[in-house]
C-alpha cells in the first residue's frame, strides 16, 4: 500500500502551492483552491517520517461530511471533493486566529490547569475541577501563530484585537459562529454515542469580504472525542476516558520520550504500529460519521488524484 507523503499535481492556471503539516494547497488563478490531504501524521508540531494509510482520505471525507452538515450555520469554502483525498473550493484570505473551543478540561487545558493556572486565554477555569470534567459553559481559548517559529500560541481576545489580527466586530462574529458550530458538532457526536470534548475552527474572508469557514472541522486531527458510554463512571473512579482522537498518538510519543522539545529524539514507528494507527483512524471515521469506510485504491495514489482532477476540471 502506498501512502501519500507529498503531492505534485499538474493544474492549469496554478498561481502558488502551500505545503502545511498535513495538507498541500494549490491556489488557482480563478480564486479557487485545490486542497490535497496527505497521509502525513503531525503531533507536537512535528511531522512523523512515515505516513498513515488512508489518513488523508479519512480527514478529507470527515471534513466534507461536517462542512455539509453545518453549511446552514456559516458559509464555507468547499465546492466539491473530486477525489477521496482532494477538496476543491473558494479561495479565502485566512484570519490569523484559530478559534479553539473546549467543553471539557482535557488536553492542553488540563495540562495548564495542573500547573495551577485558572485563566486560559482570558477564559476562567473554575476551581475544583478534575481532568476531563465538563466545564459549566464551553470556553473559547483562541490561538495564533507565534511571531517566532511555526507553533501555535495562546492569546486573549483583547490581544487579538490589540494586535489587529481581527477587529472587535469580527471577533464577536467568530465567537457566535464557534459556539453555534460546537453546539451542532456536540449534537452530531451525541447521535453517534460520542462526546465532542474540544475542537478548533479556522475562518477566512471570501472575495466579497464575508467571513467563511475554511479548512477541516470536527476531524480527529482538529478535535477530541470521548465515548459517551461509561464516561460518568470513569470520571467517578478517576479513570482515564476512552478517547476517539489522535491523542493516542501523542500518548505513545510521550511514553517513548518525545514531546517535540529541543534535543528529543523522534521514536521510530514500526509497520505494525503504523497499521494499528491506520485502523484507529478508520474506526474514528466510522464512529464520527456513522458511515462505513470505503477504502480508496492505493496502488497509484498520485496518478489517481491527477486523473480525477483532470476529469473534474475537464482537462
Amino acid at each position: 500500500m502506498q501512502t501519500l507523503m507529498h503531492s505534485d499535481v499538474n493544474l492549469r492556471g496554478l498561481k502558488s502551492k502551500y505545503t502545511g503539516k498535513v495538507r498541500e494547497v494549490y491556489a488557482l488563478e480563478n480564486d479557487m483552491l485545490v486542497m490535497v490531504a496527505t497521509d502525513r501524521l503531525s503531533a507536537f508540531d512535528v511531522v512523523m517520517p512515515k505516513g498513515i494509510p488512508y489518513k488523508g482520505q479519512i480527514l478529507n471525507q470527515i471534513a466534507a461530511h461536517m462542512l455539509a452538515a453545518t453549511a446552514d450555520i456559516v458559509p464555507n469554502w468547499l465546492v466539491a471533493t473530486p477525489d477521496p483525498n482532494v477538496a476543491v473550493g473558494k479561495s479565502c484570505k485566512p484570519l490569523k486566529v484559530e478559534m479553539v473551543i473546549r467543553g471539557y478540561l482535557a488536553g492542553h487545558a488540563a495540562r495548564e490547569y495542573a500547573l495551577g493556572k485558572r485563566l486560559l486565554c482570558g477564559a476562567v477555569m473554575p476551581e475544583g475541577m478534575r481532568e476531563n470534567d465538563v466545564f459549566p459553559v464551553p470556553i473559547i481559548t483562541p490561538a495564533t501563530k507565534a511571531e517566532q517559529g511555526d507553533h501555535d500560541e495562546d492569546i486573549t481576545p483583547e490581544e487579538l484585537i490589540e494586535r489587529k489580527i481581527v477587529t472587535a466586530e469580527e471577533y464577536e462574529q467568530l465567537t457566535h459562529y464557534t459556539r453555534a458550530l460546537f453546539a451542532r458538532g456536540t449534537e452530531m457526536a451525541a447521535a453517534q454515542g460520542l462526546i465532542l470534548v474540544d475542537t478548533k475552527y479556522e475562518f477566512g474572508k471570501d472575495t466579497d469580504g464575508n467571513i467563511v469557514l475554511i479548512d477541516e472541522i470536527h476531524t480527529p486531527d482538529s478535535s477530541r472525542y470521548f465515548y459517551a458510554e461509561g464516561y460518568q463512571e470513569r470520571q467517578e473512579k478517576g479513570e482515564p476516558q476512552r478517547q476517539l482522537s489522535k491523542e493516542f498518538v501523542r500518548r505513545w510519543l510521550i511514553d517513548h520520550g518525545f514531546q517535540g522539545k529541543p534535543g528529543q529524539q523522534l521514536p521510530g514507528m514500526s509497520d505494525a504500529y503504523i497499521a494499528s494507527v491506520s485502523e484507529r483512524y478508520i474506526e474514528l471515521y466510522e464512529h464520527i460519521t456513522g458511515n462505513t469506510f470505503q477504502k480508496a485504491d492505493l496502488t497509484n495514489v498520485s496518478g489517481r488524484i491527477q486523473q480525477n482532477l483532470d476529469a473534474y476540471f475537464k482537462v
